[in-house]
């Protein structure tokens, strides 16, 4: 892979050395309210740098990290399937060297493509998934991929028991009834997070981690295409991160920035101290 132009702020290492390697997925066909998520991972590089690479949180620096920044994909906009092909076939190029995948969203559903790759190679894989909406209806207007569908695609792989939802503050009753039966939900807060992580590291199974940024409430993160009044702060995010960090996670994106939806710059600027807080929990 050759090093992207304009890379996250501290993500600069040479591929060869890498141990994380970033890939943006620029995609946001499904959307169903507000899109401009495909914008995410461009802003997200260009203004990472309006903030520091040291973390006063986690006292750790990007400076001290190997990571490569791989760029985005570019991605089919016509075709879903294609699109989540291609952000899977980059996983599992990464997989492959021996490096983490860390995916850049783009709109939800690109994280079905990441799962794919991770569940060949760990098919006893495990899901924590902090977000505002369940995303677990089997059809959107007729549509099975979709934002919206999203980790039902998933429990169609993982099957029940293995995906642990957190925050989730909105979906249709039947999102809600299916997941009494098939996933573990606890809405609206992150209750139940420290127990959840006891028992998949006590178990030592692989964890994808996947964080739709609306589940910060918009008051702090107004820049996404679904927002949901509601959510949680941001110091409650990021010491969320740095508890599901102890597992043993194998892949992990963050998703759903929309930046031309937040003319202020501040949803941009939490979503890159996001990510920043989850490559150094991860690293």
């Amino acid at each position: 892979m050759k090093p992207n132009v304009e890379t996250f702020i501290g993500c600069d290492a040479p591929y060869e050395a890498a141990k994380i390697v970033l890939y943006g997925a620029p995609f946001d066909s499904t959307t169903s309210f507000r899109p401009g998520a495909r914008f995410g991972p461009p802003a997200m590089r260009h203004e990472s740098f309006g903030i520091e690479t040291y973390s006063p949180y986690q006292d750790r620096d990007l400076a001290d990290c190997a990571v490569f920044d791989s760029g985005d994909l570019e991605l089919c906009f016509g075709s879903a399937e294609r699109a989540l092909a291609d952000v899977g076939a980059r996983a599992e190029e990464i997989l492959s060297d021996g490096k983490f995948p860390l995916l850049i969203g783009g709109e939800h559903l690109v994280t079905l493509g990441a799962v794919r790759a991770v569940f060949k190679r760990y098919p006893d894989l495990h899901i924590i998934h902090f977000d505002a909406h369940a995303d677990l209806r089997d059809d959107y207007l007729g549509a099975h991929l979709s934002h919206a569908c999203v980790i039902r695609r998933c429990h169609d792989l993982l099957g029940d028991g293995r995906i642990h939802q957190f925050c989730i503050r909105s979906g249709d009753r039947e999102e809600f009834r299916f997941a009494k039966e098939h996933t573990d939900m606890h809405p609206f807060s992150f209750d139940g997070l420290e127990q959840t992580v006891g028992e998949l590291k006590k178990s030592g199974v692989p964890v994808y981690f996947t964080i739709d940024l609306d589940c910060l409430d918009p008051a702090v993160f107004p820049g996404t295409g679904t927002p949901e009044a509601g959510g949680v702060t941001f110091p409650a995010l990021l010491s969320a991160i740095r508890l599901v960090s102890g597992l043993n996670v194998v892949g992990a994106d963050v998703n759903e920035l929309a930046p031309m939806l937040d003319q202020s710059g501040a949803s941009t600027a939490a979503a890159c101290k996001t990510l920043r807080e989850l490559i150094l929990a991860l690293y």
